[in-house]
């Protein structure tokens, strides 16, 4: 038997939760030591799983297939192509960088009770989100996806309601209950969702008679699985509902300013980083594969929901007063390019969309984890209490300008590269879908630049002239991922090598071909 390099990718960070969750009271610095370890041990098996995988060869590889409930249907099986890969990738990279982050956001909470330990929950419950959107990237099986798609919700609520932002917002019941609110909120949204997918996943057995993809993929292909038009459409609402509730699409997005608003930054990453891209990621992997002609169907009501979320977001995010909120609004606008470059269905779109996954949670990363340490500092969260940062705090606003304008998608940084291709796509498909989405692009300069100008430049404002600036610690959570903005924007061939092959075997899933550039129709004629 080979080596099951997934399972242990997956297995490890739930170890090291287990581990980190028994340290005893009193031990937090071992806590956050032995969870930094496990964080970057399962790193090290993600870049073999990024290193073992062949671009050319099989669609899902380093697969592993066993019983599990036999009398359903249920098979523990898993296996990974290129989009799967580099999400595996971008989690496994993040997650050191978040528990560095969030090194000091325990310690407020910190008693003298032996039975209260909150820096070993704190990061034991992010070591548990990592354990399971890796197995969730992983997961070929339908049943076995949906398991972990719902269970990260537990440890992602008690993140947000349990560790909130008290940098700004202090320990006083409002805060709590604010807190409280965004975390119930949030649950519910998913729960929801996650309720209408399972719906959806047992009708799909019950038409399919299994769980596996590759197998339901593999009969409709060869015509052995034939699927009634209406049912083929109500299973794909089912499980797009959940999936653009987690993304977030407009309008089930209403969740995510409230929880990254009163997570703590390094959550707030989590979040958007690295938990929504599970929603969009299903979008590819299962409503794409599962559901072709259901896809191609509901692929104008879609675009129109992307469009929706990409202005909305970006207009929400220039009337923010809040610097976390407004991240926010800009990653639901973020969202919006993503989910337009997996329906305009042709291979720049998706493949776009796919390093836009990967770029947006490295850009998102930079500038959310800048602007918590910025908010530590002072204790607020509002634009309005900030000015002049840069002439006291210059390399904290230099990372902020970074940050911000890979935000915007300048040319030179990663998310340029992923959102020319996604606009690409959509103008090749529908070209006034690609108009509208390119004013998303002039509405994010606007509320990026504004946003630095108004924290950053100006005259010092007294409450910000003894703020000091990015310490060691710091400086080792942002330069890693300012060196990725810029080497991913100027050389994204590893990522393209990785994902273009899988977004080909999508486009033949859902039999789309790109269409013909009409300088050469014309000239055929």
């Amino acid at each position: 038997m080979s080596f099951p390099l997934l399972t242990v990718t997956a297995a490890l960070p739930a170890v090291g939760a287990v581990l980190t969750a028994a340290v005893p009271a009193g031990r937090r610095t071992a806590a956050k030591w032995l969870a930094l370890l496990f964080s970057l041990a399962t790193l090290v098996l993600a870049a073999a799983v990024f290193i073992r995988f062949e671009p050319g060869g099989d669609r899902y590889q380093l697969t592993e297939s066993h019983a599990w409930i036999p009398d359903f249907g249920v098979r523990y099986e898993l296996g990974v192509d290129g989009i799967a890969v580099a999400l595996i990738a971008l989690t496994a990279l993040l997650i050191p960088f978040i528990i560095l982050a969030g090194w000091h956001d325990a310690d407020p909470l910190e008693t003298k009770s032996s039975r209260w330990r909150p820096t070993q929950g704190f990061f034991a419950l992010i070591l548990m989100v990592e354990a399971m959107v890796v197995i969730s990237f992983e997961a070929t099986d339908v049943f076995l996806f949906y398991i972990f798609f719902e269970a990260m919700l537990i440890p992602m609520y008690f993140l947000i309601g349990g560790f909130g932002d008290r940098a700004h917002a202090g320990t006083d019941g409002a805060a709590a209950t604010q807190r409280s609110y965004a975390a119930v909120k949030f649950l519910l949204y998913n729960l929801a969702g996650g309720l209408i997918m399972l719906a959806a996943v047992v009708g799909l057995y019950v038409v399919a008679g299994s769980f596996s993809l590759s197998e339901i993929v593999e009969a409709r292909a060869s015509g052995e699985l034939e699927m009634a038009t209406n049912t083929e459409r109500l299973l794909f609402l089912g499980f797009f509902f959940a999936f653009a509730v987690k993304a977030p699409l407009w309008p089930l997005h209403t969740w995510l300013p409230n929880a990254m608003g009163e997570a703590t930054a390094p959550v707030a990453v989590l979040i958007t980083a690295v938990v929504d891209k599970v929603g969009t990621f299903a979008m590819l992997r299962f409503c794409l594969q599962l559901f072709p002609e259901a896809s191609k169907w509901a692929t104008p009501a879609i675009i129109v929901l992307a469009l929706i979320s990409i202005i909305y977001g970006a207009l929400l995010a220039v009337g923010q007063r809040d610097i976390k909120r407004l991240i926010a609004y800009a990653s639901i606008s973020h969202f919006g390019f993503i989910v337009l470059g997996i329906f305009a269905m042709t291979s720049q779109g998706q493949s776009g969309a796919t390093l836009y996954m990967v770029n947006h949670g490295i850009s998102t990363a930079a500038l959310m984890l800048v602007a918590g340490f910025l908010i530590t500092r002072r204790g607020s969260r509002l634009i309005a209490d900030y000015g002049g940062v840069q002439k006291v705090a210059p390399v904290l606003a230099g990372t902020f300008l970074v940050g911000s304008l890979a935000t915007l998608s300048l040319p030179g940084l990663a998310p340029f590269v992923s959102e020319f291709l996604v606009l690409v796509g959509a103008f090749a498909a529908y070209p006034v879908a690609g108009i509208v989405a390119t004013l998303g692009i002039v509405l994010a300069a606007l509320y990026t630049l504004v946003l630095y100008q108004r924290t950053m430049t100006g005259p010092v404002k007294a409450e910000v002239r003894t703020m000091p600036d990015l310490k060691a610690r710091e400086l080792v959570v942002v330069a890693p991922l300012i060196a990725l903005l810029l080497l991913l924007g100027v050389f994204p061939k590893p990522l393209t090598d990785v994902v273009n092959p899988a977004v080909q075997h999508t486009m033949n899933d859902v039999r789309k071909t790109d269409p013909t550039p009409e300088i050469e129709a014309e000239a055929a004629k």
